[in-house]
This record gives C-alpha cells, sequence and structure tokens, in this order.
C-alpha cells in the first residue's frame, strides 16, 4: 500500500540525509522525494511517498519524529490531502501528428512549453491519475524524455 509522509523540518545541513539513512538503514524503499521551503524561511517540507502495510508505515512515522530537526511527522490517509505533481514530457512528433498532441496536451490541460521541429515539451501538473492517463497517451506518440518532480502535498484542514 502507498503512502503518503509529510515531514516538517528545519531548515538545517545534514536533514535531509538523515531522513534518507533512516530509510535505507531499514531496508524501506522511497517511491518518490520533494523537498522545498515552506512559508518560514527556517523550515522545509518533505514529502514522500513510500509503500508499506500499515505497521510499517506506523514504525517509519516514529523512527522520523526522533530525528533532531524534525518539527512535526503526518502520515496522510486518502482524502486528508491535495497533493499535485508536476512533470516534464518531450513527446516526439512529426507535421501528421503535431496537431493531435497539441489537441490532447489542450484537453489536459497541460502546457507547450518548448516547439522544436521534432519534439515538442509538454509540462503538465495534478494528481497522479490524471499525470498517468496524459503520460499514458503521449506514449503512442513516442516519449523521448520525461522527469517528474514526485509528489507535494498539503492537508484539507
Amino acid at each position: 500500500m502507498r503512502h503518503t509522509i509529510s515531514v516538517l523540518v528545519e531548515n538545517k545541513f545534514g536533514v535531509l540525509t538523515r531522513v534518507a539513512g533512516l530509510f535505507s538503514g531499514r531496508g524501506y524503499n522511497i517511491d518518490t522525494l520533494n523537498v522545498g521551503p515552506t512559508q518560514d524561511a527556517g523550515t522545509s517540507r518533505m514529502t514522500i511517498v513510500t509503500r508499506g502495510d500499515d505497521a510499517t508505515v506506523e514504525q517509519i512515522v516514529k523512527q522520523l519524529n526522533k530525528l533532531v530537526d524534525v518539527l512535526e511527522v503526518r502520515d496522510f490517509r486518502e482524502g486528508e490531502y491535495v497533493d499535485r505533481e508536476l512533470v516534464l514530457v518531450k513527446v516526439a512528433v512529426d507535421s501528421k501528428s503535431r496537431a493531435e498532441v497539441m489537441q490532447i496536451t489542450d484537453i489536459f490541460r497541460a502546457k507547450i512549453v518548448d516547439v522544436q521541429p521534432k519534439t515538442l515539451t509538454i509540462e503538465i501538473t495534478g494528481n497522479e491519475s490524471k499525470v498517468e492517463k496524459f503520460l499514458e497517451l503521449m506514449k503512442s506518440f513516442g516519449v523521448t524524455e520525461l522527469t517528474r518532480s514526485g509528489k507535494i502535498a498539503l492537508p484539507r484542514k
């Protein structure tokens, strides 16, 4: 089962290393990890997506809470949070397929951010389901490069 964990940390040297070390040292895998500043310059928010049963994730949360410089840890449950992901994808196009790719991009409210003779680079943001559906459609045209930000999330309340 996939879990989204939000970790509010002090913005200090070595915090990311300690958090990643906790996961690797205990044999837990991180599917995605995103770190960025918050409204307070002294803190950062880590959004970690990992897999495991409830007992495993509960253990991860307890261990995270024990780390120096960790201020708050939340294991989000389904429906308790709003999440988004940013993807940049470069799609192969020719004169015949360019219009169709542009139309699909428009339907998904994505943006074309670079146009080249044989490729389009597209930016799409949304939840995991939206992004996955868009990428599945783009595969038929030929995805030449792809990068994903990983999930970011905030609580609804």
